[in-house]
């Protein structure tokens, strides 16, 4: 049979992917299409170099009928072609692939160039067919039809990643990419052009070195080890690549009988991990391998909490080659320990009936502390009714397993524990950047578009950061004195966010009105005070996002900062809690920080003249709670938001009033105090 004119249509389709990057025209044909069975000599079908021609002794037609190869050439005008068809057998059926290509007519060039060309293309083809696309080694498909069967006498090693599973799952498949391609750059270093390196599984590699005696094979497969254990992956978390490698040499034996020997001794090298077993001896291992008499240390440590030492002895002995172990002899110690080692224990393997504190308490207390979810938990137990089995699950295990079990079966769950618990929190990690950065672009954007009326209205930074600042100081008093206004973390931070956004209005105001420096006249004052209108406008046109948290809250903080809990606010005159707590909020931040900010035209007063001003009635009247809650944070307002280190601090104010810049116009409010529009 004749392998190398099969071809799935898929292979077929690949390789004239790959074929019409090197000729002018690339087509495939069926035997239907080519009407081979037409008596005329002539092709039924356009020529193959176009202009509606038919093609008279078609080298397609005779390539399909001989099963081979058929190349002609032929002039159209002054251009020469050369036309080759390619019989292929694709998926069972008889098919001719033509292949056309522009010659040069010069007669002492052709011949070079056809050759050129048929060998450029086959590289091309073979390289595509039987190369890795992702390392660069052989794949498995050159394994099966070239090296397999092949009878050598060589040296062969079989080479496994060691945790290679659980890096990928942990850190994702672009570092295990990346750690497979570093792995195979290393070996193809060091290796000759007449040897084979094979990947013929996910992270398992097959080298093939012919002619090479034993001793240069052995330190050669040393060299390997050490220059891959010490090599660095890039952006990998610091992983550190190891390898587990079976070796043996073959005389004059079939390469898939000497692979199978070798994969057996790579198995045993992988008890050790980043060690070589070869039929000769294992000839090198790790030095805490050789130091433990072959015991292979884990970077997972598992806690086993039992009150029978035998119980606790048995699983220690089955997991001793795969884990550390630590051990607990009741519910109080195991807490003890967890506390003391945190989340380098791994896994804990917990009874259910325990003297001093059962394995029910102990769960009761790892909910209660956090700590199950960080830390998962196999309860093992002879008990085996629905009862006991549902209240762990309900308790938060993981698994549960029954008196009596199987050694290999509690490794692999544990094992398959651990790895799930490394994979969630790879996810939650990956979760927790991508909303962070989310957030941090929220905020960048929320902060531009802050500055932008700002920087039209003649202002800084400043006024923008003390407002946050305070709005998420009084929030949090604010919670701790009452559960009235049912705030979660998540609506302060968005109140917060949304404080920036409160004079966006402004931006609507005439230049001359915003950055006049004299006393605003009744006129200019209405017209300022369309600022929350505008604001809230502007808010209320973004019909694409009307469902989202901050714009709704960044409604409301825009409309209404400058309503009164007496009613005698703008725009809409609200009374009390008709005003949301978000915009009554913002809007005593914003008085204070008005107030004991310097103007163009007024000095700053200071925290006490402030505060009087503010409970006195002079900047309007506030919700009783929120003053008391400005009360409680007065001391620490200047240390968090003014103190001297702050670019905003004036040194030269030894009172500690001085903010440099200016945020607002002044405005009678018929108390007395001209401030804050």
């Amino acid at each position: 049979m004749r392998t190398d004119i099969k071809r799935t249509m898929e292979q077929a389709r690949m390789e004239m992917d790959i074929l019409s990057k090197v000729y002018s025209k690339v087509r495939l044909l069926s035997r239907d299409e080519l009407c081979v069975d037409n008596s005329d000599d002539a092709c039924w079908r356009e020529s193959c170099l176009g202009g509606g021609e038919y093609c008279q002794d078609c080298v397609s037609v005779m390539s399909i009928e001989e099963h081979r190869q058929k190349t002609k050439l032929k002039y159209i005008g002054s251009e020469l072609y050369e036309v080759t068809a390619r019989y292929l057998e694709i998926d069972g059926k008889p098919y001719v692939m033509e292949l056309i290509q522009t010659l040069d007519d010069s007669d002492s060039n052709m011949e070079n160039a056809i050759d050129s060309q048929e060998s450029q293309d086959a590289e091309v083809f073979y390289k595509a067919l039987y190369t890795d696309a992702l390392t660069g080694a052989y794949n498995r498909r050159y394994y099966e039809e070239h090296l397999k069967k092949r009878v050598l006498s060589a040296g062969v090693a079989i080479f496994d990643l060691d945790d290679f599973k659980l890096a990928n799952d942990t850190y994702g498949h672009d570092i295990g990419d990346r750690i497979l391609k570093t792995e195979v750059s290393v070996i193809l270093n060091l290796i000759r052009k007449t040897d084979s390196l094979v990947r013929i599984g996910g992270d398992e590699f097959l080298l093939v070195m012919p002619g090479i005696s034993q001793d240069n094979f052995d330190g050669k497969l040393r060299e390997i080890r050490r220059l891959i254990s010490s090599a660095e992956v890039s952006n990998s978390h610091n992983q550190q690549i190891t390898v587990s490698i079976g070796g043996v040499m073959a005389k004059n034996e079939a390469i898939c009988d000497v692979a199978a020997r070798a994969d057996r001794y790579m198995y045993q090298a992988k008890t050790h991990k980043n060690s070589i077993s070869t039929e000769w001896g294992i000839i090198e291992m790790p030095e805490h391998a050789v130091l433990s008499a072959g015991k292979k240390k884990s970077d997972q440590c598992i806690l086993v909490v039992d009150d029978s030492e035998m119980n606790r002895a048995i699983l220690c002995e089955m997991l001793k080659d795969n884990f550390d172990t630590l051990e607990a002899e009741n519910g109080e110690e195991a807490l003890d320990m967890l506390s003391r080692y945190g989340r380098r224990i791994s896994l804990v393997l917990l009874d259910v009936v325990m003297p001093v504190m059962d394995g029910f308490e102990v769960l009761e207390k790892m909910n209660s502390k956090g700590i199950i979810d960080d830390i998962p938990v196999i309860m093992i137990s002879s008990e085996d009714s629905n009862t006991f089995i549902r209240t762990a699950y309900e308790m938060g295990v993981s698994d549960y397993i029954r008196r009596p079990y199987d050694a290999m079966i509690v490794r692999r769950r544990v094992y398959n524990t651990i790895k799930l618990y490394a994979k969630q929190r790879r996810l939650t990690s990956i979760l927790s950047e991508q909303m962070k950065d989310k957030e941090q672009n929220r905020q960048i954007m929320v902060g531009i578009l802050s500055h932008i009326v700002e920087f039209r209205n003649g202002e800084s930074g400043a006024h923008v950061q003390h407002i946050n600042v305070l709005t998420k100081m009084l929030l949090s008093r604010l919670v701790q004195k009452t559960d009235k206004y049912d705030l979660t973390w998540q609506d302060r931070e968005t109140i917060v966010m949304a404080s920036s956004l409160h004079d966006i209005g402004k931006i609507g105001i005439d230049d001359k009105i915003l950055n006049k420096r004299g006393k605003l006249t009744d006129e200019e004052f209405e017209i300022m005070k369309q600022h929350t209108v505008i604001g809230a406008s502007i808010l209320e046109e973004l019909t694409m996002y009307q469902d989202e948290p901050l714009v709704k809250t960044a409604y409301r903080v825009c409309r209404w900062h400058h309503e009164r809990y007496d009613g005698r606010g703008y725009p809409d005159g609200l009374k009390g809690e008709e005003i949301p707590i978000s915009a009554q909020v913002v809007s005593l931040a914003d008085v204070y920080d008005a107030l004991v900010s310097k103007r163009v035209y007024k000095k700053s007063f200071s925290h006490e003249t402030a505060m009087k001003m503010i409970f006195n009635g002079e900047c309007g009247i506030f919700n009783p709670l929120l003053l008391e809650c400005l009360k409680d944070i007065q001391d620490d307002i200047y240390n968090t938001v003014y103190a001297e280190g702050n670019e905003m601090f004036d040194s030269k104010d030894k009172e500690g009033q001085g903010i440099k810049k200016l945020y607002e116009k002044s405005v009678n409010f018929g108390g007395g105090a001209e401030f804050i529009i």
